[in-house]
């Protein structure tokens, strides 16, 4: 088993990870009669998907010696209506002053993240954007 939910009251869950003991609390958003002081289900879905992809190119980063410490993902979570559901995910990369890679070694992070188990896992119906904004000016020299 990985996990169990446990209904509290006022459409709060409390999530907990076996292995770690590690909680997240969610809400439901107050667009569907929730508090929303919390993740809602549907903004850890969208979330996830972040840290996959994030998860998915830190290993292709350590495989190259490239340092994605401070990479941050903002993420936006696009609802529907009728049924209510998430219709689409916009997520932008920004990469840190100090990062440094070739354009190839870029290439291949954009890659990797477009392969992360969660993306595969969204249904195509969901239109997911992303944008990776590398700083131009901090990049390492190609190799000749």
């Amino acid at each position: 088993m990985t996990s169990t939910v446990v209904y509290e009251e006022n459409l709060r869950t409390v999530c907990t990870h076996l292995k770690s003991g590690t909680r997240i609390e969610t809400d439901a958003p107050p667009d569907n009669q929730g508090k929303g002081e919390r993740f809602s289900p549907s903004d850890l879905v969208a979330t996830a998907l972040a840290s996959c992809m994030l998860t998915i190119m830190g290993i292709k980063a350590r495989d190259m010696n490239v340092d994605l410490k401070g990479v941050k993902v903002e993420v936006e979570k696009l609802m529907d209506s009728n049924p209510r559901r998430i219709g689409g995910l916009n997520l932008t990369f920004h990469f840190p002053d100090h990062f440094k890679a070739t354009d190839k070694e870029q290439v291949i992070l954009e890659k990797a993240a477009l392969t992360c188990p969660v993306f595969y896992s969204i249904h195509p119906d969901i239109k997911i954007n992303v944008a990776f904004n590398f700083k131009k000016d901090t990049l390492a020299q190609q190799a000749v």
